[in-house]
C-alpha cells in the first residue's frame, strides 16, 4: 500500500525535477547554470540545511534525520540544501554505489523531506568519483538529488549562490597525505578558480532578489576545528561584501555556528552537524561577533518572506538551540 500511494508522489517531483533541470543547461551572463525553484503561492519560502551527513545512519545521522523530517514538516518546507561531504569517507565510486542508498535515500525518508536537495560538493566528495555525484544517473534512483558543481537557485524573493569551495584549498592539492582527489574537471586549477570567481561576482551583480544567500562547503569564519579558510577569506570573502550577500552558509566544521560580521553586515552561519560532530572543539572568538556555538549534532531552517528573513538552529532532538531574524536588510535581532 505504501509503495502505491508514493507513486503519485514521485511521479509529481520526477516531471518537477526535470523541468527545473532543464534550466541548468541555460546559461546566464554569469555563465553559471541558473534553477529555478518557485516559491509558496504567497510568496514565502523555507528550506532546512544540514551539513557533513552520508554515513550510513551512524553517529545519530538517522536521529538527526528523524527530526529534520517533523521540522521539515511543521515548516512546510520547499527543499533542503545540504553544505558537502555528502558520503563518507572517500564519496562515492559511481552511480551505483550502495553509499547513495544507505547514505541518503534509506535515511532520510519522512514526507516531508521528498523535496529538492541542493547538494554542493565537499572535500569528502571530491576523494571519491566525483562524475558520480554529479551524474543524472542519481536522479533516475532518487528524484531529489540536485548536484552541479557550481549554480544559482533562483526563488523569487531570494537568489542561492552554490559555490565548489573544495579547490580553493591548497592543502589539497599539496599535501594530500593518503588522500587521492578527483581533480577531472577542476585543473588546470587557476583557470577554473578565475572562472569561477568571476562567474561568481557577476551573478551576484546581477541578482535583483531580495535576498542574496551563499553556500559553500568550506568555512569563512569559524570558531570550529577547521577555522578560517584563508583561500576563501582572501578570494571570495571581498566579493561577498561587495555584493551584500546577506547568508555565507557552510558546512565543514561538525557543529552549528552563527558568527556576524561586524564589518560587513553578513551573516556566517555553520550547519555541519549531520552526523559525526566533535565535541569541545572550539576556539575562542571575538564576543562581537559569535552569536551562537554547539558541538553536536543538529541542523537549521530559513524561512523568507519579502520583508523578513528568520534562521533556526535545532539539536538532534528538534529541540530549539538558537534564532536570529533580520527585516529588509536591517540590523540583526536574538529572538
Amino acid at each position: 500500500m505504501d509503495s502505491l500511494r508514493d507513486k503519485p508522489i514521485k511521479f509529481i517531483y520526477s516531471v518537477f525535477c526535470s523541468v527545473i533541470l532543464l534550466f541548468a543547461c541555460k546559461y546566464s551572463t554569469a555563465e553559471l547554470p541558473r534553477l529555478v525553484q518557485p516559491p509558496k503561492s504567497d510568496g514565502t519560502l523555507s528550506f532546512l540545511v544540514v551539513g557533513d551527513w552520508g554515513r550510513r545512519g551512524s553517529y545519530n545521522q538517522s536521529q538527526v534525520a528523524i527530526q529534520m523530517g517533523r521540522t521539515g514538516k511543521d515548516l512546510n518546507i520547499d527543499f533542503v540544501i545540504s553544505t558537502g561531504d555528502n558520503f563518507y569517507d572517500d564519496g562515492i565510486i559511481s552511480p551505483y554505489d550502495s553509499q547513495f542508498q544507505d547514505s541518503f535515500t534509506r535515511i532520510y525518508t519522512a514526507s516531508s523531506l521528498q523535496k529538492p536537495w541542493y547538494n554542493v560538493l565537499g572535500n569528502h566528495d571530491y576523494r571519491g568519483n566525483v562524475d558520480a555525484q554529479l551524474s543524472p544517473m542519481l536522479r533516475d534512483l532518487d528524484c531529489r538529488w540536485i548536484c552541479l558543481r557550481s549554480y544559482v537557485v533562483n526563488a523569487d524573493i531570494v537568489d542561492i549562490f552554490f559555490v565548489d569551495t573544495t579547490p580553493f584549498v591548497d592543502k589539497y592539492f599539496v599535501e594530500p597525505k593518503d588522500h587521492v582527489y578527483d581533480w577531472s574537471g577542476v585543473l588546470p586549477r587557476n583557470k577554473y578558480l578565475n572562472n569561477l570567481l568571476t562567474d561568481v561576482d557577476v551573478a551576484l551583480q546581477e541578482s535583483v532578489a531580495k535576498w542574496k544567500i551563499v553556500v559553500g562547503h568550506h568555512t569563512i569564519k569559524s570558531a570550529g576545528h577547521h577555522g578560517i579558510t584563508k583561500e576563501l577569506e582572501k578570494q571570495v570573502l571581498p566579493i561577498l561584501e561587495a555584493n551584500e550577500v546577506d547568508l555565507y552558509i557552510n558546512g565543514h566544521d561538525h557543529c552549528l555556528e552563527h558568527i556576524s560580521s561586524v564589518d560587513s553586515g553578513i551573516q556566517f552561519l555553520t550547519s555541519g552537524g549531520g552526523s559525526k560532530a566533535w565535541k569541545g572543539d572550539v576556539a575562542e572568538w571575538d564576543p562581537k561577533e559569535m552569536r551562537f556555538y554547539y558541538d553536536g549534532q543538529g541542523f537549521m531552517s530559513v524561512n523568507l518572506s519579502e520583508a523578513e528573513l528568520r534562521v533556526v538552529f535545532y539539536d538532534g532532538y528538534g529541540r530549539v538551540l538558537h534564532r536570529w531574524s533580520t527585516y529588509e536588510k536591517g540590523p540583526y535581532s536574538d529572538v
